[in-house]
């Protein structure tokens, strides 16, 4: 087979991965004359392994919709006060709490970069082969009230429930009533079995309760949240000041 039909043939079977290598030690002979005919092709597939990883996470950043895409925990900055700890952000970007199916809630007032942070760990979450998605809880709360008006409420909910890691950001941020409390139970009963949550809210987390409004309900959502969460009571001056660029 000549060179130009190989690279037919593997643009067919939609390997450009290895297309693009092939192509490179074709192009670079000098590069891998020293090597043997199973290095190269092990480059060649390396390479291909590495393009599908490439894809599969680009994939994953654009379904998770994420406020701030870009955002990623090698970013952070771990100023005194913040109370932004670099034990647990180590220990959380090995991504065990979500293969525990733990939760994180970031606290704290606007503008101190909570939203930020919990996008960068729904980033590393998706880097690590996981699905992630970010909702305000104030659309999340409209959408399942649609979603029960035209018969879609299940599927929704089936579709939540499917997800790695929910990002649900300004939560408490509005009065909240009797049917999203339902609605915010039935989304977190749904990921007790292995499925992660994220959930920043300015309130302190001693203060949902009374927020909820509800005790009966009030504490079965807390407790599919509180016990199993790594809380994070972030401070420091507000990150959106001109002088505080960084994350």
């Amino acid at each position: 087979m000549s060179t130009e039909h190989t690279l037919t043939a593997l643009r067919q079977l939609k390997l450009d991965g290895m297309v693009r290598a092939f192509q490179e030690q074709i192009e670079q002979p000098g590069v891998v004359a020293d090597l043997s005919l199973e290095e190269r092709f092990g480059m060649i597939v390396e390479r291909e392994v590495n393009h599908r990883d490439s894809r599969r996470v680009a994939r994953l950043l654009k379904s998770a919709k994420l406020k701030f895409p870009s955002a990623c925990l090698e970013d952070i900055e771990y100023q005194a006060g913040r109370g932004v700890d670099r034990a647990v952000v180590a220990s959380l970007a090995t991504g065990d709490w979500i293969r525990h199916g733990q939760c994180i809630t970031l606290t704290g007032l606007t503008g101190v970069g909570k939203t930020w942070l919990a996008c960068a760990f729904c980033h590393q979450a998706c880097r690590q082969g996981f699905s992630a998605l970010y909702v305000r809880a104030s659309r999340l709360f409209e959408e399942l009230k649609i979603a029960h008006g035209d018969g879609s409420f299940s599927r929704r909910l089936s579709a939540l429930a499917k997800t790695d890691v929910l990002l649900i950001d300004d939560f408490a941020l509005a009065p909240i009533g009797t049917a999203e409390r339902n609605d915010l139970l039935e989304v977190l009963d749904d990921r007790i079995n292995g499925r992660s949550t994220i959930i920043t809210s300015q309130r302190p987390t001693k203060t949902w309760h009374e927020y909820l409004n509800e005790p009966t309900l009030a504490d079965a959502i807390l407790d599919r949240i509180l016990h199993r969460a790594h809380k994070m009571a972030l401070g420091g001056e507000s990150r959106r000041k001109p002088e505080s660029a960084k994350p």
